[in-house]
């Protein structure tokens, strides 16, 4: 095949069911994926409390909050299974938990901002992958040398586009070149298209070095209605087809205009960032419009 690494994304697919998420690792390794890749979120810790007023259903997402015991159990059958093992913290205090256990740290589009989170991660001193969805280039430069100053050697950075499912024509995926004419590390893709041609293109045109995809094992995952969740089968068919010996040269639907900026699509998920001052999303100004409108409720 080529030399990107595949990781699998669990996501909140993992029922909080300790033999599902271990199904989840033996499924990741026996497709030939490189590593696997879960979430350490609390709800309350990741929403503010304007947002989970405004929205009710949030706490329906306690559900998917993975318990904290299962790291270790799930990166010792990684490594038996001769996969990495990976993890977003998604709360300062998650670092220090998953430190012990994880090959890398993954870090979401929506965490770019959040400057004690890209520090507390750099001083582990362990490598880190850091997805750019909805961001200019002006603030991934900005988050970059954050991660630098604060001892981060190993730097991988994901372009990808934070809408769920993407559309293909929306992927930009010129942009990787755009991002490595400004920064020194390597730029992968995080695919939401489950588009066989898209990441294909990813890997062959633009030869990145891994690419991330939400996976699910059989539908039943809580994110797989979404759309956005790759399938056993349709990552055998992908890996299939990336062993075979073609090259398509013509441009393709998915290039896009290679500018590194927010696409018109993530405009309003870019609102939902989460806030460098406390770490909860969303931003201060929409927590403001979400007090307003409970106040016009009232």
């Amino acid at each position: 095949m080529t030399t990107t690494r595949f990781i699998a994304e669990v996501s909140s697919n993992h029922h909080r069911d300790l033999d599902r998420c271990l199904a989840f690792v033996d499924a990741a390794a026996d497709l030939g994926c490189d590593g696997v890749k879960f979430q350490q979120f609390r709800v309350e810790e990741l929403f503010a409390p304007e947002a989970l007023a405004a929205h009710r259903c949030i706490l329906d997402r306690k559900a998917w909050e993975l318990p904290e015991a299962f790291n270790a159990e799930l990166a010792a059958r990684s490594r038996s299974r001769g996969i990495q093992f990976a993890s977003t913290p998604f709360y300062l205090d998650a670092v220090a938990l998953l430190e012990p256990h994880v090959d890398f740290f993954k870090l979401a589009s929506y965490q770019l901002l959040w400057t004690d989170m890209l520090r507390e991660v750099a001083r582990t001193g362990k490598p880190v992958v850091l997805a750019t969805g909805m961001s200019t280039l002006m603030e991934v430069r900005r988050a970059v040398h954050v991660l630098r100053e604060a001892g981060c050697a190993e730097l991988t950075l994901l372009h990808c586009v934070s809408t769920y499912p993407t559309a293909p024509e929306d992927a930009n995926l010129a942009a990787i070149e755009t991002m490595r004419a400004h920064f020194d590390v390597p730029i992968g893709w995080s695919d939401h298209t489950v588009d066989l041609d898209v990441v294909e293109r990813a890997v062959r045109r633009y030869k990145v070095p891994m690419v991330e995809f939400h996976f699910d094992l059989d539908g039943e995952g809580e994110e797989y209605g979404v759309g956005h969740c790759w399938l056993p089968e349709r990552v055998r068919t992908l890996f299939g087809r990336l062993k075979k010996r073609r090259w398509v040269r013509r441009k393709h639907f998915a290039d896009g205009d290679g500018r590194k900026e927010p696409q018109e699509v993530e405009l309003e998920e870019r609102r939902w960032r989460t806030d460098p001052s406390d770490g909860l999303r969303p931003l201060l100004e929409v927590r403001a419009e979400l007090r307003q409108k409970q106040k016009v409720v009232a």
